[in-house]
């Protein structure tokens, strides 16, 4: 019940629709303010890589990356650098202000 929830909150902001970057994108329905939370990441956890799987690493401890594989519309997000939100953990952030209607990307890269 609590990612129907999650996810419902999701599509409040967010729409996926082709993408000029790449497939399918995930572009935002109403201007999002830099540093507003976006949603989360959700799916079950991930054993090893693959598509839309999402890793995130502890500075402290990088050889134990949890992964997820996702299964909401985040998963359709492009790679741009620099994209114009960020993670935090499996949270997503405007890194800076996102437009109506324009795609929502993310640096794919390990800082």
């Amino acid at each position: 019940m609590e990612l129907r929830i999650k996810n419902s909150q999701l599509k409040e902001l967010v729409y996926i629709a082709p993408s000029s970057i790449h497939g399918t994108g995930v572009f935002a329905k109403r201007a999002l303010s830099k540093g507003e939370y976006i949603g989360t990441y959700h799916g079950p956890v991930a054993r090893r890589n693959g598509t839309y799987v999402l890793w995130v690493y502890d500075p402290d401890d990088e050889e134990n990356a949890v992964g997820r594989s996702g299964k909401n519309y985040l998963r359709f997000l492009n790679h741009q650098i620099p994209g114009n939100a960020e993670f935090d953990g499996f949270d997503l952030y405007a890194r800076v202000k996102i437009g109506k209607n324009e795609e929502i990307t993310f640096n794919y890269e390990p800082e």
